[in-house]
């Protein structure tokens, strides 16, 4: 059994219309809203932005797979992005990573702190983020094994 990979990580949160970034401290104690970035032509350009503002160990991109743990088009695009990041940033490892129900509980969550689903739109991607990126840095405290698969890997 491994141990803990010291390092921040910047967790994806891969949406059609936006992506939320969410990161960690080094020791994985404690994930955090970064931004929402526009899903445009730009996007890869920021986040490579935002690697060299936190220089992050790795990219933690969700996939967001069925109940069933099997692709959906949402995880096709998801992995398309993943690619486009690892061709911009090929210093930086990717890990994919399941993130299934890390938007209905960011959802949840937000909902119970009293924002409305309008007023959360901004904000629900990187909360999604914050969550799969808290529980992939403690499974991998709790197992010693860093969680999902790494891009190149797959």
């Amino acid at each position: 059994m491994g141990e803990f990979r010291r390092g921040v990580r910047l967790a994806i949160d891969v949406g059609r219309a936006r992506i939320g970034v969410a990161r960690c401290d080094p020791d994985g104690m404690l994930a955090v809203p970064v931004e929402t970035v526009a899903r445009a032509s730009g996007s890869v350009a920021r986040i490579g932005d935002l690697v060299a503002e936190y220089e992050p160990i790795e990219l933690v991109v969700g996939l967001p797979l069925n109940m069933r743990g099997e692709d959906t088009p949402s995880t096709d695009d998801a992995r398309r992005f993943a690619t486009e990041l690892a061709a911009a940033l090929p210093e930086t490892p990717i890990r994919l990573v399941d993130e299934r129900l890390s938007t209905v509980s960011a959802h949840t969550a937000l909902r119970q702190s009293g924002r409305s689903q309008k007023k959360s739109r901004g904000i629900v991607d990187q909360i999604a983020a914050v969550v799969f990126l808290q529980h992939a840095v403690d499974t991998e405290k709790t197992t010693g094994r860093a969680p999902g698969t790494v891009l190149d890997e797959e």
